[in-house]
């Protein structure tokens, strides 16, 4: 429903002008306060503040420095969504004042989600994005909530779609105009809440970075459980977290310089050759040596956990070169995001126990309880790439949250639906980046900019052949890179520092 407009002489010549350069209609345009009393199907907006410059303060966060006293004026836009009667989804959309570049992003959540981040909020504003965030239908990490097909429904793909459809709205309303192009950003389970929008709603973005996505969530919850019991089988098959350097190190020794170039980083870790007895200790257990049963633990670290009735695959191992993060999986407790999914939303028991779990007897029962909801695994994106939807996917070869090869495996996947790399490379391109962790840190490059690279593709047709990339060490830039798209590999020229990308090309 349109508003009545407000009359231009309340927007100011400066605003005016903002608006006609980005082609918005000031005539048409509303207030931030009329939004408040702007009709949704499906949803209440709860709140429509103008908050001024530097304003803006995190609700519920502790004293200190603001860390949002760099933004810009812009329209808070609060409300909720009921697409079912068992749905309660947050979201917030945050609008610039002035300057707002004409363009909407939605951006994504991490783990089980349950808040809106205001942090990716202030990031999307800051560039002159009209930016959105959700919840998605809960609060908090996995709990009950999980045992409601509707909400599972909402964390799952309805909730993103919802706020979005509503975003452009209320953007629409706002400025007179809807966006000229919307992109989506996340990581981890945001990585795969843009999967999941390629897959599902391929109309509702021009562009979407995918980061790390979370894309075989059930497969990366066994896995975890898998490790878990792996590594807790009995005492001595525990891994100490002090031995995860020296592991670290015997892989480095065994492939660092495998691609040519000594730099500490296993840059292709498909072609890696290590077997971690030649650290078995040789008499006295040192943080620097594994003994027998941690030799057969380490070992189970990097491979592939198969249904062991079927030899099926039901995720990959985590890559050579993740061990100084492996206290994800293999610490005190097992994985708690990946436990959560079976205490909720598999056996409905908070109790459950971890080293209960078989990996052929309970897998069709995992099947079920996500049935389709979650997993973004649809490899026909036919439908995104013709209404001319550009894809960037990326990862980080140490993530040792989500393991790397199944951001590979999948890509292989769809080039195998699709009719391969030439039917592919026009909307879908993916970036791994040696040495980087979890969405970010590690000891590779790890400081990039996936989104403007995706503007650039979407808006000028220019398709990403590499990424600048940079290593950032105690605030300064020790090592700058190309990231290249998959399956090509930064490759050094032969000459000149291997801290500068100049000497480096991708093939």
């Amino acid at each position: 429903m349109h508003m009545p407009s407000t009359p231009v002489r309340f927007l100011g010549s400066a605003a005016i002008a903002v608006l006609l350069s980005l082609g918005a209609d000031p005539a048409h345009a509303a207030t931030c306060e009329s939004l408040s009393s702007m009709k949704l199907s499906g949803a209440t907006i709860t709140t429509a503040q103008a908050v001024a410059a530097g304003a803006f303060t995190q609700p519920g966060g502790r004293g200190g420095a603001n860390q949002f006293a760099d933004l810009p004026a812009f329209c808070r836009v609060a409300a909720t969504l009921t697409p079912t009667s068992d749905s309660d989804i947050k979201i917030e959309v945050w609008l610039p004042a002035a300057g707002w570049n004409g363009k909407f992003q939605a951006v994504g959540n991490g783990g089980w989600a349950g808040n809106v981040d205001v942090n990716a909020l202030a990031a999307g504003v800051r560039r002159g994005y009209a930016t959105a965030s959700t919840d998605t239908g809960h609060q908090g990490n996995g709990g009950p909530w999980m045992q409601s097909r509707e909400k599972l429904i909402d964390y799952g793909h309805r909730a993103v779609h919802e706020m979005t459809v509503k975003a452009k709205a209320i953007i629409n309303e706002l400025y007179g105009n809807a966006p000229r192009f919307s992109y989506f950003n996340g990581c981890s389970a945001g990585g795969r809440q843009g999967l999941v929008a390629a897959q599902r709603y391929p109309d509702d973005f021009d562009g979407i970075v995918a980061g790390a996505p979370a894309l075989n969530a059930t497969g990366r919850a066994s896995f975890a459980m898998w490790i878990a019991q792996n590594v807790h089988k009995d005492e001595a098959s525990f891994i100490p977290a002090a031995k995860f350097p020296a592991i670290h190190e015997a892989v480095l020794q065994a492939c660092d310089a495998g691609d040519g170039v000594t730099d500490r980083l296993v840059s292709d870790p498909k072609s890696c050759k290590f077997d971690p007895a030649v650290l078995a200790c040789k008499g006295e257990d040192t943080a620097t040596c594994l003994t027998p049963a941690q030799v057969t633990s380490t070992r189970a670290m990097y491979g592939a956990l198969t249904n062991p009735r079927t030899k099926e695959q039901i995720f990959p191992g985590l890559a050579y070169g993740s061990e100084l993060g492996w206290n994800t999986f293999a610490g005190q407790q097992p994985f708690g995001i990946a436990a959560q999914m079976f205490q909720f939303m598999v056996f409905n028991d908070p109790n459950w126990d971890y080293k209960t779990l078989n990996f052929d007897a309970h897998m069709a029962q995992v099947s079920k309880a996500e049935s389709g909801l979650i997993n973004a695994q649809e490899t026909n994106l036919k439908p995104f790439f013709s209404s001319g939807g550009k894809l960037i996917q990326y990862h980080g070869w140490s993530d040792p949250q989500i393991v790397a090869a199944s951001s590979t495996e999948y890509y292989e996947r769809v080039l195998k639906t699709m009719g391969g790399a030439g039917n592919v490379a026009n909307n879908y391109r993916l970036f791994m980046v040696p040495g980087m962790a979890h969405c970010g840190g590690g000891t590779g490059t790890s400081s990039f900019d996936m989104l403007t690279a995706l503007e650039q593709w979407v808006e000028a047709s220019k398709a990403p052949e590499s990424i600048p990339a940079s290593r950032v060490t105690n605030g300064k830039v020790d090592r700058t890179r190309p990231l290249c798209a998959y399956p090509q590999k930064a490759t050094y020229k032969g000459t000149g520092s291997v801290d500068e990308a100049a000497n480096f090309v991708c093939k």
